[in-house]
């Protein structure tokens, strides 16, 4: 390993050749502002086009300033990154780029969590000297998951970066030139139309407005002013582990107080979502049963996650075959709510409003698809949610734990995992044993599952047979199996898929974090912490779930649960 020896503002460091100046001034703990610059989420893979320049240091010896993102260090190389010419420099570069901006902040959906705004405070930046012609902009509200406004756009292409290196879609991307370069889908296209996947990871990049999830808590508080309605909400698994970060509560579960700030804002019940979660393991570890021992339809892909529906509608419409014809548990749980549940509380369906809080803004396009016949009325993002419990004043550190409602409240170990990558595929394994040995499975814990690898691969061997397993997160190591998947047809037996890398606890709709890696992994260790202190681990064990077929669905797989549980895809 060769090493470097220099200078910045007078200290020295030594860092191995090929590091840019800004992660040398890290080792220093000393803060060069970015905009543009982006690490992404392997932790290792970055976004550094220089084209912001807010990052820019003095070095010794060269006529201009250097985009610290992007210039490598040199042996003996003196730099200083907070020198009157550099502090002045930023500041215009700023406020050149606060010239072409809207500066809609105070009605903007990102106020106070925009880079651009924290950026202009920390440089006293209290008036905009140049003045001049605007960039051509467009706005996108239509679509159900996502809003553009390009008019706030800085150019940083962060989006463009994690579409295309990391989720392997490139839906988005540079159009036109100069002065009049947007970043777009191709020829100006609506999203819908594009090959975006509404995965949301753009949302979770983009450091203004110019890309953020469609706000429905309007919506929602409209439904819980109505008299007329009877309002439930379901949460997801994975808004436990992040909704406290949005109140200074970060690595740990927060599921009484989300539960009791649920109750506060007016809903009539709080379910939780983890109960469809058992349920689809219930629907699909039978199908992956049924499949593995007919020899059809395999590798059987889980379609828990719509961003990745989306993704192998629109670009693999010959292998619709392959992923499970089982809904998402939000839309089972919908489902349920409609029939088995309203019957159950009296209520006539009509009147029953089903709103579910989800870690990812492509529920809200999937809710709309028209086979679901409108079995979930409004979603709303762990953000959003987060937004209403502050508008509402609800303390939320300070409010007491409360327990979901019974009924479709009781969920397992199992239901919890779900929101991290790897936790369906387990999920499903505890159930699949057991059902293929008739013995109960001793060792709960999956650990090839578990992790945040791109991909994960193993073999079982359950009852006499090797089953081949992956588990996949990020598109783009889906696309890479998808595009190999004659091979994988033979290899692999079942693959998780999830959209977002790390899965559903860094999916589009989560709080916002410079440091995501970092934290997807305390979200992650806090739903395998409450997967350990759970009674029931194992889905097929929910006392809930059992009465549910009891009651109403007779077997897992049967006509009924077929016709309510099950879905099917669209080449697009």
């Amino acid at each position: 390993m060769s090493l470097i020896s220099l200078k910045i503002n007078n200290k020295d460091v030594q860092v191995e050749a090929g590091t840019t100046i800004l992660t040398a001034a890290k080792e220093l703990n000393i803060h060069i502002p970015t905009l543009c610059y982006l690490k992404l989420h392997d932790n290792k893979t970055t976004n550094a086009p220089g084209s912001c320049r807010v990052c820019v240091v003095e070095v010794e010896g060269r006529r201009n300033l250097a985009p610290a993102c992007c210039t490598t260090v040199m042996p003996n190389m003196v730099v200083k990154t907070n020198s009157p010419r550099v502090i002045k420099a930023r500041k215009a570069l700023i406020e050149l780029i606060l010239s072409n901006h809207c500066n809609e902040c105070l009605t903007c959906a990102k106020n106070q969590k925009c880079e651009l705004q924290s950026l202009a405070a920390e440089y006293g930046i209290t008036d905009i000297r140049f003045q001049g012609a605007k960039s051509f902009t467009m706005k996108e509200t239509g679509n159900p998951s996502l809003v553009r406004d390009t008019s706030k756009c800085i150019l940083c292409r962060r989006c463009e970066a994690i579409c295309s290196k990391v989720q392997g879609v490139s839906a988005i991307g540079p159009m036109n030139r100069g002065f009049d370069t947007i970043l777009s889908t191709p020829f100006f296209a609506d999203l819908n139309d594009s090959d975006c996947s509404l995965c949301g990871q753009c949302v979770n990049v983009c450091p203004t407005g110019a890309l953020m999830e469609k706000d429905n808590t309007e919506d929602v508080m409209k439904v819980l002013g109505n008299k007329d309605k009877y309002v439930i909400v379901q949460t997801a698994p994975a808004i436990r582990a992040a909704l406290g970060e949005e109140f200074g509560i970060t690595g740990e579960s927060v599921t009484g107080k989300m539960v009791a700030s649920l109750r506060a804002l007016g809903f009539d019940k709080v379910y939780d979502t983890d109960f469809a979660a058992d349920l689809t393991i219930m629907e699909e570890a039978q199908e992956f049963i049924n499949r593995f021992t007919a020899g059809e339809n395999l590798p059987m892909i889980t379609s828990c996650c719509p961003g990745w529906i989306n993704f192998i509608e629109k670009h693999y419409g010959n292998l619709l075959n392959l992923p499970s014809t089982c809904k998402s548990p939000q839309q089972m749980w919908g489902a349920i709510a409609k029939t088995y549940l309203a019957e159950k509380l009296g209520i006539d369906k009509d009147k029953l409003v089903v709103v579910s809080v989800m870690p990812c803004i492509a529920k809200k396009s999937e809710a709309k698809r028209p086979e679901f016949n409108n079995d979930v009325d409004i979603v709303i993002s762990t953000r959003e949610l987060a937004k209403m419990i502050k508008t509402a004043g609800i303390d939320f550190k300070s409010i007491e734990n409360e327990d979901f409602d019974r009924l479709m409240g009781e969920s397992t170990g199992a239901g919890v995992i779900f929101g991290t990558t790897g936790g369906v595929m387990e999920a499903a394994l505890r159930t699949s044993y057991e059902w293929l040995t008739k013995e109960s499975l001793e060792k709960l814990d999956f650990e090839v599952a578990r992790g945040l690898q791109g991909v994960k691969e193993a073999s079982l061997e359950i009852n006499g047979n090797t089953i081949n397993i992956a588990i996949v997160s990020g598109l783009g190591n889906a696309k890479q199996l998808l595009d190999n998947i004659d091979e994988t047809s033979k290899k692999y037996h079942f693959i998780e898929v999830m959209a977002c890398p790390g899965g559903c606890i860094n999916g589009g709709g989560q709080p916002y974090s410079n440091d995501q890696f970092n934290l997807i992994e305390n979200r992650m260790n806090t739903l395998y912490c409450e997967d350990l202190s759970k009674t029931i681990r194992k889905s097929h064990e929910n006392p809930e779930i059992i009465k549910l077929y009891n009651e109403f669905l007779g077997n897992p797989n049967s006509e009924k649960a077929h016709h309510l549980l099950h879905t099917h895809y669209t080449a697009k």
